[in-house]
């Protein structure tokens, strides 16, 4: 494998620091996010594009880091995580002065979705193989962990909270 693709799978490095690379490159994902969110005025198109990007691109490295000998879903390839986050910032509406906390919510529903694999998503992570199963459950988090957010979000805007 080539040092770039390594450098991708990685995050940019981020799944090679010691503690929580899943976590790390789940903010290096909300990051790239935050910073097309404050950029384009309608981001969700550009995000997820970036998700599908992300995806092939993540699905191609994988099968091949693995058909060299590499174990499946090793902890240090966070480029999952980047690609679900991403998609789950896609799905939001964005545009108020609350985006920090949509983004805050978003990026904890996530990483419980990521972590927890309830339903649907812990199916995918335990029967598809190869690189559509290291990317699969990471998608399935991002929506799922989205809707979550959505939940709390909503629920905090009734309360009169924001």
């Amino acid at each position: 494998m080539k040092k770039f693709e390594w450098f991708l799978l990685t995050g940019f490095g981020s799944g090679l620091l010691p503690k929580a690379p899943g976590t790390w490159g789940s903010l290096v994902g909300l990051i790239i996010g935050g910073v097309i969110i404050y950029t384009f005025p309608t981001p969700n198109l550009t995000l997820a594009l970036l998700a599908l990007l992300f995806t092939i691109v993540g699905v191609k490295l994988t099968d091949k880091f693995e058909k060299e000998g590499g174990l499946h879903d090793d902890s240090r390839i966070v480029i999952d995580e980047i690609a679900g986050i991403l998609l789950g910032l896609a799905l939001f509406q964005w545009g108020d002065r609350w985006d920090w906390l949509k983004m805050v919510l978003i990026f904890a529903g996530f990483r419980l979705m990521d972590i927890w694999k309830p339903s649907i998503i812990g199916k995918i992570d335990q029967k598809l193989k190869g690189g559509w199963g290291v990317m699969a459950d990471d998608l399935l988090a991002g929506i799922f962990g989205t809707l979550l957010a959505g939940i709390f979000y909503r629920l905090l805007q009734m309360g009169g909270i924001i």
